[in-house]
């Protein structure tokens, strides 16, 4: 997938099919826009296009980030994607409703058909709604395409409903509105040594961004990619309160990964969640933190056995 970090005619020799959202959680509802693109390229022999922006880590228009960059890019590739801009928002905001078409749509993407959900705004203070797409593109021979919004459990999914569930610790509910599992891809940095050193449990520490959604504190089954293959792993986030009880302890993310010793600080593993395991809590001694370590690694050693043998 070729990524244009600015305002820039794409490359597309007969036209593209665009989506066009923020796709910030590349959820279920999102999928089927960028799929819908993607398969009308595909038919009409055109370019699949995605347009979408980025907002300042400093931003809380759209809340935490549920993704990194490099994740939603896997992501929205893995569905077809050929073409994806994804401009600054400061370099179109201002535009009038007219002149994100001309501008945008035709100057960059010459754009043939377009496809986004109900809710889709475009133009200066969000002026442009899914009626008024239609009315601009209609003259120019643009096909405007309306994907219905997915449900979960009865609501529409939404990028809200999902950081609610991954900060309530509802994970398989996340997960289900995300349309694969959460994952996280920060750099593995060092730690303070006592997952090796005090418990005999070492540990990858990947701990979040300040831009980045946390997910609630717990216990979770996790797996990871390591060298060329998923390994099943547990992964703590949250304080620490057995090994620092101090009122300032630092959030960690902290991940075990049974039968492997090598050397990824610096690398950035992708790490996904698969279920809840249980709540952070402070315990007696460090022997007993070992052994929920242990048991939470074997409890997903098992979880996934089970997953493969299901394939």
């Amino acid at each position: 997938m070729q990524i244009y970090q600015s305002l820039t005619p794409i490359h597309a020799p007969q036209g593209s099919a665009v989506a066009l959202g923020y796709f910030d959680g590349v959820h279920c509802g999102h999928r089927a826009v960028l799929g819908a693109a993607a398969a009308c390229a595909a038919e009409k022999g055109l370019t699949a296009a995605a347009f979408t922006f980025e907002l300042p880590d400093s931003s809380t228009l759209k809340g935490g980030r549920i993704l990194s960059l490099a994740q939603k890019h896997a992501r929205i590739a893995g569905l077809g994607i050929e073409e994806y801009q994804e401009a600054p928002f400061d370099a179109f905001r201002s535009l009038s409703p007219e002149d994100f078409v001309q501008r945008v749509l035709v100057d960059c993407f010459a754009a043939r058909e377009l496809f986004c959900g109900d809710n889709f705004t475009f133009g200066a203070r969000a002026a442009g709604n899914v009626e008024r797409l239609r009315e601009l593109c209609k003259p120019l021979g643009i096909g405007v395409h309306i994907v219905p919004m997915a449900q979960y459990n009865g609501q529409t999914v939404s990028s809200t409903r999902i950081r609610a569930a991954l900060e309530e610790g509802r994970l398989a509910d996340a997960n289900e509105m995300l349309g694969e599992p959460y994952a996280i891809d920060w750099p593995v940095v060092h730690g303070k040594g006592i997952g090796g050193g005090l418990l005999g449990t070492p540990t990858l520490n990947q701990n979040y961004p300040a831009a980045a959604l946390q997910p609630c504190a717990g216990v979770y089954l996790t797996r990871i990619f390591l060298d060329g293959q998923w390994r099943p792993a547990a992964t703590g986030i949250g304080k620490r309160p057995t090994v620092d009880s101090s009122a300032d302890a630092a959030v960690t993310c902290e991940t075990f990964v049974p039968d492997y010793a090598g050397d990824i600080y610096g690398r950035q593993p992708v790490l996904e969640f698969h279920k809840y395991y249980c709540p952070v809590r402070k315990f007696n001694s460090l022997e007993e933190l070992a052994a929920l370590i242990h048991r939470a690694a074997e409890e997903s050693k098992t979880y996934f056995a089970g997953e493969n043998a299901a394939k």
